[in-house]
């Protein structure tokens, strides 16, 4: 019996060409079913932008402060000298016009209510003078002066316990005890009283009411920045507090004088509050546009840049399991946008938050399939 050593060789080979082709379509299917793909709590965290183009647009920040509108804000002096017996209201709170916000115990009340008691004794006998007086000139004994005096003194007596029981209503006060309203709508932006307290007649503030509708940014412009600032100039503010919002509104004034303190001018910015993001004290970021170009670029927020070994990427979104690292160059940017070119189309998502992580993610998984 022969054997065909040639044939058996061959069929060797091919058995073994097999196993390999086999060997290599399997490590590839594994690879392919190790692809990197967001976790759902991943995802939940991150935010997709869209690469758009953009007009190309540099711009300046000037730091500043929220402020109340001054033209509706109203600071409360107590009238009358006495000691606070209790408070109704805390900072912050809104009150509505004519709402009881403290009360106040005072010696005042009981001596404007002892001068209206006295008063209205001196009336009760001003009127009795005067119908003597008015039948004596009608019988021609008292003159047309002693009739005008005695009318004169029962009016200005009048007038004196008119003007006293307006005071008691204006302070609300019943007995020795004044009722403190609040004069307007609006919300406590400062409060410098407390149960007990001393209070005198044009002393010190008690507390502010301001209508939080509308409130002012005050931003500060250093002299190097006045040529960039003018009135009715668009400007965008940003807060610390609500990072990912911009408040659109433009400068209503700028002083022309430098402040002594700061060395600076104030910029006004008067801005409509909805939501009541803003609030009187909060630090704030002004940007103002500056230097704009007759061009336009694709423009991605400034955190979704990812810089790594001398170069800019962007981790493109198409879906969980399809994520792409791109190259990216920088042409400019502002204090919202980097405006940049490369392997990247406008309309495609990239991601703008904890791109990082993911783009170390991929990074790693590249080089695993490298090896």
């Amino acid at each position: 019996m022969k054997i065909n050593i040639t044939g058996c060789a061959a069929m060797i080979c091919l058995s073994a060409l097999i196993t390999v082709t086999g060997c290599k379509d399997q490590k590839q299917n594994n690879e392919v079913k190790k692809s990197y793909c967001l976790s759902k709590e991943l995802k939940r965290d991150i935010k997709l932008v869209k690469a758009e183009i953009r007009p190309i647009e540099e711009s300046i920040t000037l730091t500043g402060e929220v402020e109340s509108n001054s033209d509706k804000t109203v600071p409360f002096v107590s009238l009358v000298d006495g000691v606070v017996t209790d408070t109704y209201f805390s900072l912050g709170d809104y009150v509505k016009k004519g709402q009881v916000l403290a009360s106040v115990k005072s010696t005042t009340v009981n001596e404007m209510q002892d001068d209206t008691q006295t008063l209205q004794a001196q009336l009760a006998v001003a009127k009795r003078k005067l119908a003597s007086v008015e039948a004596m000139y009608k019988d021609d004994i008292a003159s047309q002066k002693d009739l005008q005096e005695a009318r004169s003194e029962v009016a200005i007596l009048q007038s004196n316990i008119s003007r006293t029981q307006k005071n008691l209503q204006l302070y609300s006060a019943g007995r020795s005890t004044i009722q403190i309203k609040a004069p307007a709508d609006g919300y406590v932006v400062s409060k410098n009283i407390s149960k007990g307290m001393p209070v005198t007649a044009g002393g010190d503030q008690l507390f502010t009411i301001s209508n939080l509708d509308k409130v002012w940014v005050m931003a500060n412009v250093y002299a190097t920045n006045m040529r960039h600032v003018y009135v009715d100039q668009p400007v965008e503010v940003k807060t610390l507090a609500y990072p990912d919002d911009s408040f659109s509104g433009k400068i209503d004034n700028i002083s022309q004088v430098f402040n002594e303190n700061e060395r600076v001018l104030k910029a006004k910015i008067i801005m409509d509050n909805n939501g009541m993001k803003l609030r009187p004290g909060m630090s704030a970021d002004i940007v103002l546009p500056v230097n704009p170009q007759n061009r336009s670029a694709l423009a991605i927020p400034a955190r979704s840049l990812i810089f790594d070994n001398n170069q800019s990427y962007v981790v493109v979104y198409k879906k969980d399991c399809d994520l792409e690292i791109r190259p990216v160059t920088e042409i400019t940017s502002n204090s919202r946008y980097i405006y940049v070119e490369g392997n990247l189309k406008p309309g495609e998502n990239i991601i703008a938050s904890n791109g990082l992580l993911i783009y170390e993610n991929l990074k790693n998984q590249s080089n695993n399939s490298g090896k």
